[in-house]
C-alpha cells in the first residue's frame, strides 16, 4: 500500500507536458488518412456510400432522402441496393474533412443541405472545389458556414456558382474581411438568394 502511495505521489507531482509539435502532426496525418480518396471503392459501392463513409469517419453525419434521422454511427450505415440511400444533407460540425476528401462528393447529385460548422481544415479551395462540381451546382438549396478560421472572402465569393442555391448563412469567419463585397457580389450574382450574416 506505502509503495502505490509513493508512485501515485510521483505521478501526481510530475508538471503537464506541453503538447508536442509531433502530436499536432500525428493527428493533421491521421485526418489526411481518413480524408484519403479510394477510387475503387467508390466505384464498387457507389458514390453516396462511399461518401457516407468519408463523412462518418471524419465526425461528419448525414441525413438520406426522404428520411428524418440522421445518420451518425458508421458501424451502422444501412445496407441494401446501392441506389436506395442517397445524401440530402451534410452536417460536419466539428469534423476533420478537408480538401483532399472533396472528390468523394463528385458523384452526389441529391445534396441539398451542407453545415460547416468548426470544420478546422476547411479553407477556400474546399469551397472552391465544392462549387466547382457540377452536381452540387444543381442540387444545392442551403449552406450554413460558422466558425471555420480559414475561410476567407475569396473561398465564399466561390459559393456564387452553386446557382440553385436559395439560402446561405455566415457566422464567425475572421477571415472575411469585405462583408459588403460580398453581399454585392451574390446580389449580382443569386438575387434570390437570402443571405444571413453574423460577422464582425
Amino acid at each position: 500500500m506505502m509503495l502505490f502511495g509513493k508512485i501515485s505521489q510521483q505521478f501526481c507531482g510530475l508538471k503537464k507536458l506541453p503538447r508536442s509539435r509531433d502530436s499536432r502532426y500525428f493527428w493533421g496525418w491521421l485526418n489526411a488518412v481518413f480524408n484519403k480518396v479510394d477510387h475503387e471503392r467508390i466505384r464498387d459501392v457507389g458514390p453516396d456510400r462511399a461518401a457516407s463513409e468519408w463523412l462518418l469517419r471524419c465526425g461528419a453525419v448525414v441525413r438520406y432522402h426522404g428520411q428524418e434521422r440522421w445518420q451518425k454511427d458508421y458501424n451502422h450505415l444501412p445496407t441494401g441496393p446501392l441506389d436506395k440511400y442517397k445524401i440530402q444533407a451534410i452536417d460536419a460540425t466539428d469534423s476533420c474533412i478537408m480538401s483532399i476528401g472533396f472528390d468523394h462528393m463528385e458523384g452526389l447529385q441529391h445534396v441539398e443541405k451542407i453545415r460547416l460548422c468548426k470544420c478546422h481544415y476547411i479553407e477556400d479551395d474546399c469551397l472552391e472545389r465544392l462549387s466547382q462540381l457540377g452536381n452540387l451546382q444543381k442540387s444545392m438549396l442551403e449552406m450554413e458556414i460558422i466558425s471555420c478560421g480559414n475561410v476567407t472572402d475569396k473561398g465564399i465569393i466561390a459559393l456564387h456558382h452553386l446557382r440553385n442555391l436559395k439560402y446561405l448563412f455566415l457566422s464567425d469567419l475572421p477571415g472575411i474581411k469585405e462583408k459588403e463585397k460580398i453581399v454585392q457580389a451574390f446580389k449580382t450574382s443569386l438575387p434570390s438568394l437570402e443571405l444571413k450574416l453574423d460577422l464582425k
